[in-house]
């Protein structure tokens, strides 16, 4: 039961401590959204992710009435899209287009970011991972909320140079790509060593392949 300290305490942090919920943030697995085509799996992840998360921000709205505690962030990750476009993605214009998919999702449901496009080759990289991360100056540059990262290398493995040799020559693309807004699509990628199964934090969010099909994280500041 509660007592009359924790609740000074709690509406101490809330009015003098500037409490807040950081972020919730939804992942969903879109490994069955894998098609042999592209327009199949465009279309698979914006059906999964507008019927998943259409309540996310409503609910999170109504937290934030019910408690009195801002939620400053609403935001989505999903399954590191280099696995699921990689059996029908022929091209980097192929991702471009699952990036469209997934910015045009997240609009329709509200959140402020989507994270998942994102490729792992932290050992080395398969067709699917180098043509995801050629495609990163144009999909970042004309999608608006869309994130990205790469994990390019781990302790047990060692760092995949092949990798952070285009990543070198990528990331400037993708400067010069976005330079008429202070090259903020930058900001929208990066890139790891040793990133984890599961991710919730943006830029580098993504859904791991070992998380259920839907679950809710939540960071508290």
């Amino acid at each position: 039961m509660l007592n009359i300290m924790e609740v000074s305490e709690t509406n101490s942090m809330i009015e003098q401590e500037k409490l807040d919920v950081r972020t919730i943030t939804m992942g969903i697995n879109l490994l069955d959204c894998a098609d042999a085509s592209v327009q199949k799996v465009c279309e698979n992840v914006y059906n999964k992710i507008t019927r998943i998360a259409k309540d996310l921000v409503s609910t999170g709205c109504a937290i934030e009435r019910d408690y009195g505690i801002p939620i400053v962030n609403k935001r989505i990750t999903v399954t590191p899209i280099s696995l699921v476009g990689a059996s029908a993605c022929k091209s980097p214009d192929d991702f471009v287009q699952i990036a469209h998919a997934l910015d045009k999702a997240a609009k329709k449901v509200g959140v402020d970011l989507i994270g998942g496009y994102s490729a792992l080759p932290a050992k080395s990289m398969t067709d699917a991972d180098r043509m995801l991360i050629e495609s990163l100056p144009k999909a970042l540059s004309e999608t608006d909320i869309v994130c990205s990262s790469a994990n390019v290398g781990s302790t047990r493995t060692g760092i995949d140079m092949d990798c952070v040799e285009l990543l070198g020559r990528v990331i400037k693309q993708i400067a010069q790509a976005t330079a008429d807004r202070d090259s903020y699509g930058c900001v929208k990628f990066v890139a790891f060593c040793n990133a984890p199964d599961d991710n919730p934090f943006m830029a580098g969010g993504f859904h791991g392949v070992t998380e259920g099909d839907a679950v809710i994280n939540v960071g508290v500041s």
